[in-house]
Protein backbone atom coordinates (compact mmCIF):
# COMPACT_ATOMS: atom_id res chain seq x y z
CA UNK A 1 0.00 0.00 0.00
CA UNK A 2 1.33 3.56 -1.08
CA UNK A 3 2.27 5.64 2.11
CA UNK A 4 0.05 9.33 2.03
CA UNK A 5 0.56 11.94 4.32
CA UNK A 6 -3.10 13.05 4.84
CA UNK A 7 -2.10 16.47 3.78
CA UNK A 8 -1.64 15.15 0.38
CA UNK A 9 -4.19 15.84 -2.26
CA UNK A 10 -3.93 13.00 -4.63
CA UNK A 11 -6.02 12.55 -7.16
CA UNK A 12 -8.90 9.33 -6.91
CA UNK A 13 -7.95 8.46 -10.46
CA UNK A 14 -3.88 8.89 -10.20
CA UNK A 15 -2.14 5.44 -10.80
CA UNK A 16 -0.20 4.82 -7.60
CA UNK A 17 1.98 1.45 -7.02
CA UNK A 18 3.05 -0.05 -4.73
CA UNK A 19 5.10 1.21 -1.71
CA UNK A 20 4.82 4.69 -3.10
CA UNK A 21 5.24 7.54 -0.90
CA UNK A 22 3.91 11.14 -0.94
CA UNK A 23 4.58 13.39 1.57
CA UNK A 24 3.21 16.52 3.10
CA UNK A 25 1.14 18.95 1.18
CA UNK A 26 2.13 17.14 -2.03
CA UNK A 27 -0.26 17.54 -5.04
CA UNK A 28 -0.97 14.46 -7.54
CA UNK A 29 -3.33 15.13 -10.49
CA UNK A 30 -5.52 12.75 -12.50
CA UNK A 31 -3.15 11.47 -15.02
CA UNK A 32 -0.18 10.85 -12.78
CA UNK A 33 1.30 7.65 -12.60
CA UNK A 34 3.92 6.99 -9.90
CA UNK A 35 5.64 3.66 -10.16
CA UNK A 36 6.21 0.97 -7.43
CA UNK A 37 8.83 2.83 -4.43
CA UNK A 38 8.40 6.14 -5.91
CA UNK A 39 9.29 9.03 -3.09
CA UNK A 40 7.59 12.64 -2.67
CA UNK A 41 9.20 13.95 -0.01
CA UNK A 42 7.16 17.71 0.36
CA UNK A 43 5.65 20.23 -1.01
CA UNK A 44 5.82 18.34 -5.10
CA UNK A 45 3.29 19.01 -7.85
CA UNK A 46 2.89 16.36 -10.54
CA UNK A 47 0.12 17.23 -12.98
CA UNK A 48 -0.51 16.69 -16.51
CA UNK A 49 0.42 13.04 -18.53
CA UNK A 50 3.12 12.11 -16.07
CA UNK A 51 4.63 9.24 -15.52
CA UNK A 52 7.30 9.20 -13.12
CA UNK A 53 9.27 5.86 -13.17
CA UNK A 54 10.78 3.32 -10.38
CA UNK A 55 12.35 4.53 -6.97
CA UNK A 56 12.63 7.99 -8.27
CA UNK A 57 12.91 10.20 -5.60
CA UNK A 58 11.09 14.04 -5.90
CA UNK A 59 12.45 16.71 -3.20
CA UNK A 60 10.48 19.48 -1.88
CA UNK A 61 8.82 22.36 -4.27
CA UNK A 62 9.76 20.46 -7.60
CA UNK A 63 7.08 21.23 -10.06
CA UNK A 64 6.83 17.83 -12.61
CA UNK A 65 4.19 17.62 -15.28
CA UNK A 66 2.80 21.03 -16.21
CA UNK A 67 2.24 22.59 -19.14
CA UNK A 68 5.55 23.95 -21.86
CA UNK A 69 6.05 27.40 -21.51
CA UNK A 70 5.63 27.39 -25.41
CA UNK A 71 3.38 30.11 -26.95
CA UNK A 72 2.84 27.27 -29.35
CA UNK A 73 1.13 25.00 -27.28
CA UNK A 74 -2.45 24.94 -27.54
CA UNK A 75 -3.62 22.20 -24.87
CA UNK A 76 -2.60 19.26 -26.53
CA UNK A 77 -2.80 15.76 -25.06
CA UNK A 78 1.27 16.08 -24.03
CA UNK A 79 2.97 13.64 -21.97
CA UNK A 80 6.22 14.06 -19.33
CA UNK A 81 7.52 10.54 -19.20
CA UNK A 82 10.28 9.96 -16.12
CA UNK A 83 12.53 6.35 -16.02
CA UNK A 84 13.44 4.75 -12.81
CA UNK A 85 15.94 5.58 -10.42
CA UNK A 86 16.17 8.96 -10.66
CA UNK A 87 16.70 12.02 -8.28
CA UNK A 88 15.11 15.43 -9.06
CA UNK A 89 16.26 18.11 -6.19
CA UNK A 90 14.72 21.01 -4.79
CA UNK A 91 12.49 23.71 -7.06
CA UNK A 92 13.30 21.54 -10.22
CA UNK A 93 10.87 21.71 -13.04
CA UNK A 94 9.91 19.58 -15.88
CA UNK A 95 7.51 20.17 -18.83
CA UNK A 96 5.31 18.17 -20.83
CA UNK A 97 6.25 18.07 -24.94
CA UNK A 98 4.75 19.80 -27.79
CA UNK A 99 3.07 18.55 -31.23
CA UNK A 100 6.58 20.22 -32.78
CA UNK A 101 8.45 17.96 -30.44
CA UNK A 102 5.70 14.30 -30.72
CA UNK A 103 3.95 15.43 -27.66
CA UNK A 104 6.66 14.13 -25.29
CA UNK A 105 9.33 14.94 -22.96
CA UNK A 106 11.37 12.21 -22.21
CA UNK A 107 14.04 11.18 -19.29
CA UNK A 108 16.19 8.08 -18.81
CA UNK A 109 17.00 5.98 -16.07
CA UNK A 110 19.64 7.02 -13.10
CA UNK A 111 19.58 10.68 -13.78
CA UNK A 112 20.46 13.69 -10.75
CA UNK A 113 18.82 17.00 -11.16
CA UNK A 114 20.56 19.04 -8.65
CA UNK A 115 18.29 22.62 -7.15
CA UNK A 116 16.71 24.81 -9.92
CA UNK A 117 17.23 23.04 -13.17
CA UNK A 118 15.10 23.07 -15.58
CA UNK A 119 13.91 20.58 -18.28
CA UNK A 120 11.97 22.08 -20.99
CA UNK A 121 9.63 20.53 -23.28
CA UNK A 122 10.88 17.93 -25.82
CA UNK A 123 13.93 17.72 -24.61
CA UNK A 124 15.08 14.06 -24.49
CA UNK A 125 17.53 13.30 -21.86
CA UNK A 126 19.67 9.75 -21.85
CA UNK A 127 20.52 7.78 -18.97
CA UNK A 128 22.76 8.66 -16.21
CA UNK A 129 22.76 12.30 -16.95
CA UNK A 130 23.84 15.11 -14.11
CA UNK A 131 22.40 18.62 -14.39
CA UNK A 132 24.34 20.60 -11.44
CA UNK A 133 22.56 23.56 -9.85
CA UNK A 134 20.08 26.23 -12.16
CA UNK A 135 21.33 24.19 -15.08
CA UNK A 136 18.21 25.02 -17.98
CA UNK A 137 17.61 23.01 -21.61
CA UNK A 138 15.35 25.03 -24.04
CA UNK A 139 12.91 22.81 -25.74
CA UNK A 140 13.34 19.60 -28.21
CA UNK A 141 17.15 19.25 -26.75
CA UNK A 142 19.01 16.18 -27.08
CA UNK A 143 21.22 14.89 -23.93
CA UNK A 144 23.31 11.76 -24.15
CA UNK A 145 23.60 8.94 -21.52
CA UNK A 146 26.77 10.41 -18.98
CA UNK A 147 26.51 13.82 -20.31
CA UNK A 148 27.33 16.30 -17.18
CA UNK A 149 25.78 19.87 -17.40
CA UNK A 150 27.76 21.84 -15.10
CA UNK A 151 25.49 24.98 -12.88
CA UNK A 152 24.01 27.91 -14.54
CA UNK A 153 24.14 26.10 -17.77
CA UNK A 154 22.17 27.17 -19.95
CA UNK A 155 21.46 24.97 -23.52
CA UNK A 156 19.32 26.62 -26.81
CA UNK A 157 16.85 24.97 -28.14
CA UNK A 158 17.31 22.38 -30.67
CA UNK A 159 21.01 21.64 -29.55
CA UNK A 160 22.24 18.15 -29.17
CA UNK A 161 24.68 17.22 -26.40
CA UNK A 162 26.50 14.16 -26.79
CA UNK A 163 27.45 11.32 -24.71
CA UNK A 164 29.98 11.59 -21.94
CA UNK A 165 29.92 15.12 -22.76
CA UNK A 166 30.71 18.03 -19.84
CA UNK A 167 29.28 21.38 -20.07
CA UNK A 168 31.41 23.76 -17.86
CA UNK A 169 29.61 25.76 -15.24
CA UNK A 170 28.27 29.44 -16.42
CA UNK A 171 28.51 27.45 -20.15
CA UNK A 172 26.18 28.65 -22.92
CA UNK A 173 25.95 26.54 -25.49
CA UNK A 174 23.94 27.31 -28.72
CA UNK A 175 25.86 24.83 -30.98
CA UNK A 176 25.71 20.91 -30.73
CA UNK A 177 28.21 19.48 -28.87
CA UNK A 178 30.35 16.10 -29.71
CA UNK A 179 30.36 12.96 -27.89
CA UNK A 180 33.26 12.72 -25.25
CA UNK A 181 33.78 16.78 -25.54
CA UNK A 182 34.14 19.30 -23.34
CA UNK A 183 32.83 22.79 -23.80
CA UNK A 184 32.97 26.12 -21.59
CA UNK A 185 32.22 29.98 -22.29
CA UNK A 186 29.46 32.27 -23.39
CA UNK A 187 29.19 31.14 -26.68
CA UNK A 188 30.16 27.99 -25.29
CA UNK A 189 33.40 26.91 -27.43
CA UNK A 190 35.48 23.09 -27.48
CA UNK A 191 38.26 22.91 -25.29
CA UNK A 192 38.81 18.95 -25.78
CA UNK A 193 37.90 15.80 -24.83
CA UNK A 194 35.98 15.15 -21.22
CA UNK A 195 39.30 13.26 -19.81
CA UNK A 196 38.34 13.18 -16.27
CA UNK A 197 35.17 11.75 -17.29
CA UNK A 198 36.42 9.37 -19.47
CA UNK A 199 38.34 7.85 -16.84
CA UNK A 200 35.73 8.11 -14.16
CA UNK A 201 33.66 5.61 -16.81
CA UNK A 202 36.62 3.27 -17.38
CA UNK A 203 38.20 4.00 -20.86
CA UNK A 204 41.27 2.59 -20.80
CA UNK A 205 44.56 4.51 -21.45
CA UNK A 206 44.18 3.81 -25.15
CA UNK A 207 40.83 4.27 -25.88
CA UNK A 208 41.56 7.94 -24.85
CA UNK A 209 44.64 8.33 -26.88
CA UNK A 210 43.06 7.14 -29.97
CA UNK A 211 40.15 9.61 -29.24
CA UNK A 212 43.12 12.35 -28.81
CA UNK A 213 44.75 11.54 -31.66
CA UNK A 214 41.15 11.64 -33.94
CA UNK A 215 40.26 14.48 -31.94
CA UNK A 216 43.23 16.51 -32.92
CA UNK A 217 43.04 15.76 -36.88
CA UNK A 218 39.59 16.50 -36.63
CA UNK A 219 39.96 19.83 -35.61
CA UNK A 220 43.55 20.36 -37.58
CA UNK A 221 43.39 23.96 -39.11
CA UNK A 222 44.12 22.49 -42.29
CA UNK A 223 41.12 21.80 -44.69
CA UNK A 224 37.93 22.13 -43.94
CA UNK A 225 35.74 20.25 -41.17
CA UNK A 226 34.43 18.20 -44.13
CA UNK A 227 37.55 17.03 -45.63
CA UNK A 228 39.04 16.00 -42.07
CA UNK A 229 35.92 14.21 -41.25
CA UNK A 230 36.39 12.06 -44.33
CA UNK A 231 39.89 11.69 -43.54
CA UNK A 232 39.09 10.74 -39.55
CA UNK A 233 36.05 8.07 -40.73
CA UNK A 234 38.81 6.35 -43.08
CA UNK A 235 41.62 6.25 -40.31
CA UNK A 236 39.50 5.38 -37.67
CA UNK A 237 36.77 3.08 -38.97
CA UNK A 238 37.37 0.00 -36.54
CA UNK A 239 36.96 2.31 -33.71
CA UNK A 240 33.38 2.45 -32.48
CA UNK A 241 34.33 6.17 -30.22
CA UNK A 242 36.03 7.69 -32.88
CA UNK A 243 33.02 6.42 -35.10
CA UNK A 244 30.52 7.97 -32.80
CA UNK A 245 31.94 11.37 -33.17
CA UNK A 246 31.78 10.95 -36.87
CA UNK A 247 28.05 9.88 -37.12
CA UNK A 248 27.50 12.66 -34.47
CA UNK A 249 28.87 15.56 -36.93
CA UNK A 250 27.01 13.76 -40.19
CA UNK A 251 23.65 13.59 -38.44
CA UNK A 252 21.33 16.39 -39.64
CA UNK A 253 20.97 18.96 -37.23
CA UNK A 254 19.44 22.65 -37.00
CA UNK A 255 22.57 23.44 -35.08
CA UNK A 256 26.19 24.10 -36.36
CA UNK A 257 28.88 22.13 -34.50
CA UNK A 258 30.73 23.73 -31.56
CA UNK A 259 33.94 23.96 -32.46
CA UNK A 260 37.40 25.01 -30.53
CA UNK A 261 39.39 28.24 -31.17
CA UNK A 262 42.75 28.47 -33.16
CA UNK A 263 44.35 28.58 -29.64
CA UNK A 264 42.36 25.66 -28.31
CA UNK A 265 42.87 23.86 -31.52
CA UNK A 266 46.57 23.89 -31.55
Amino acid sequence: MPDIHPTAVVDGDARIGANVTIGPYCIVGAEAELAEGVTLMSHVVVNGRTSIGANTKVFPFASIGLPPQAMKYKGEPSRLELGCNNIIREHVTMHTGTEGGGLVTRVGNNCLFMAGCHVAHDCRIGDHVIMVNSATLGGHVMVGDWAILGGLAAVHQFVRIGRYAMLGGLTGVESDVIPYGSVTGVPARLQGLNIIGLKRRGFSRDDIHVLRKAYRLLFAPEGTLAERLADVAKLFHGNAAVMEIVTFIRAESPRSICQPTLEDAA
